[in-house]
C-alpha cells in the first residue's frame, strides 16, 4: 500500500518522504522513484522517535499479515503502539495533520454485519492474533487521546482486506496464496469449510479513499470504513482465481486457525457520505492485474 500511496503523492506534486524498515516491505516496490527529485526514502523503525519537518504524516506501519505479525507478536504490538505514540508526537511537535492506517481486524469476529464504524467488535484479547487486533485497537485509543488532549489533527480509516500488484509473494494473506498456488500449480489450501467471507478491495481504490479521508476538514476524524462491500466466500475467490490463471490446481482443505473471523464486510456509509468514495474495481478486474503482477515475480 505504501509504494502505491507514494506514486499518487508523486503524481499530484508532493514532496514525499518513504521511511521504512523492510520487514515486509521491498525496496523494489518503490526502484522507479527512487530518482525522482521530489522522493526521498529512509530506513527507519518508528518504534523509535522519528526527527523531520512535515505537514501530513501517513502511518501505515505495522505487518499486516498473520504471518508476519505472528513472526514477532511483542514487536507487532510495539509498532502499532509505540510506533504510534512516536508519530503522534511527531505530528504534535510540527502541527502536522496524521492519518492512522487502522484495521477492519478491530471489529474481530463480529457478531454484528456487515460491520459499521459504530461497532465496537469482538475481539479475544489473549489470542495469537490479538498482537495486531489489540495493537491497532491502542492506536486507536492514543490517536482520539491526542486529538482530545493535545488537539493533534487525526484522521483514522479502517481498511478492509486489500490486495493488488507488489503484494509479498510470501504474504500468507488469501489472495497472494491463492494466486502464488494457482501460477506454481500447487495445491489451493482453503482453510476449514471454504464458507467464511471476506470483502477485497483493489488497491487503487483504497488509496483513493485514503487520500479523500486526509483531505476532509479539519475536525472531522473518523474512524470511515475503507473497503469494498462486495462479500466473498474463499471457495468462491478460489475458484475465480483458478478461473482467470488457468489453473490445474486442487483445493485442499486444512483446519480454520485461532480466532479466525467467520465474515467480513464493511458497511461504507459514512465514506460515501463524507468522502464521496465507493470502490471501482470490480473483484474480477483487480484481480487479473494483480496475477499479471504475481507472473513477473513468482518462479
Amino acid at each position: 500500500m505504501g509504494s502505491h500511496l507514494c506514486d499518487r503523492l508523486i503524481a499530484a506534486g508532493h514532496e514525499v518522504l518513504c521511511v521504512d524498515n523492510y520487514f515486509t516491505g521491498s525496496r523494489r516496490n518503490i526502484a522507479h522513484l527512487l530518482a525522482h527529485p521530489m522522493f526521498e526514502v529512509a530506513r527507519h523503525d518508528v518504534t523509535f522517535p522519528l526527527y523531520v519537518e512535515t505537514d501530513q504524516i501517513f502511518n501505515l506501519a505495522c505487518p499486516a499479515s498473520p504471518v508476519h505479525y505472528q513472526h514477532d507478536p511483542v514487536q507487532t504490538t510495539k509498532t502499532s503502539v509505540h510506533g504510534a505514540i512516536n508519530m503522534l508526537g511527531l505530528a504534535k511537535r510540527v502541527k502536522a495533520r496524521i492519518l492512522q492506517a487502522s484495521t477492519s481486524e478491530v471489529y474481530g469476529d463480529p457478531d454484528v454485519h456487515p460491520q459499521p464504524e459504530g461497532y465496537w467488535g469482538r475481539v479475544n484479547p489473549i489470542g495469537i492474533r490479538s498482537c495486531y487486533d489489540e495493537g491497532k485497537r491502542c492506536a486507536e485509543t492514543l490517536f482520539f487521546d491526542y486529538y482530545r488532549q493535545h488537539n493533534v489533527d487525526i484522521k483514522v480509516m479502517r481498511i478492509f482486506n486489500t490486495y493488488g500488484p507488489r503484494m509479498h509473494p510470501s504474504d500468507g494473506r488469501v489472495v497472494s496464496n491463492f494466486i502464488v498456488q494457482a501460477l506454481r500449480g500447487e495445491d489451493i489450501t482453503i482453510y476449514g469449510d471454504g464458507q467464511q467471507t471476506r470483502s477485497f478491495c483493489y488497491v487503487d481504490d483504497l488509496i483513493e479513499g485514503m487520500l479523500r479521508l486526509m483531505d476532509t476538514e479539519a475536525g472531522f476524524t473518523g474512524p470511515v470504513n475503507i473497503g469494498n462491500p462486495g462479500e466473498f466466500t474463499m471457495l468462491e475467490l478460489a475458484e475465480l482465481v483458478l478461473s482467470l490463471t488457468g489453473s490445474k490446481s486442487k483445493l485442499v482443505f486444512q483446519p480454520l486457525p485461532s480466532d479466525d473471523p467467520r465474515q467480513r464486510q464493511p458497511d461504507i456509509t459514512v465514506a460515501k457520505e463524507k468522502l464521496g468514495w465507493e470502490p471501482q474495481v470490480p473483484l474480477r478486474d483487480g484481480l487479473e492485474r494483480t496475477i499479471a503482477y504475481f507472473k513477473t515475480v513468482v518462479g
